[in-house]
């Protein structure tokens, strides 16, 4: 069978309770910037960085149930970083909880929530993962 002729992941959309603390959020944390987005009958916020775009939604019913936990085998959104060592004092340094823990594949992951529990990694990865299986590139 083919396979879609996919180019990049180009976004991910988040809903969010409070666009505008979400926003804050990508931004002063993760150093995303904010694009200009069409005039949507609900708020919310276009963001790009790192060849991605994160599109915040506000749909509160949307928003799962918080929970206090980091748990790594939850769905989230993982970031690669060249050096991983500054990042738990960044953490720190904006007052937000974090779990690190090294994976079987021994990569050290940092894991923690944005404002609506949705689950962030951090992590310094391979450039070509010795777990790829079958590239059919």
């Amino acid at each position: 069978m083919t396979s879609l002729p996919i180019q990049r992941l180009h976004h991910a959309a988040l809903t969010t309770a409070s666009p505008e603390r979400s926003k804050a959020f990508y931004m002063e944390v993760l150093g995303f910037k904010e694009l200009e987005r069409p005039g949507f009958h609900f708020r919310g916020g276009w963001l790009a960085g790192y060849g991605m775009q994160i599109h915040i939604i506000e749909n509160a019913a949307g928003v799962g149930e918080r929970s206090t936990e980091i748990d790594s085998r939850r769905n989230h959104l993982a970031f690669a970083v060249d050096d991983a060592s500054q990042v738990t004092a960044i953490l720190e340094e904006h007052g937000i909880a974090y779990r690190e823990q090294v994976n079987a594949g021994g990569i050290h992951q940092t894991f923690f929530h944005d404002p609506d529990g949705h689950h962030i990694e951090i992590a310094e990865y391979p450039p070509d993962p010795p777990f790829v299986v079958n590239d059919q590139t």
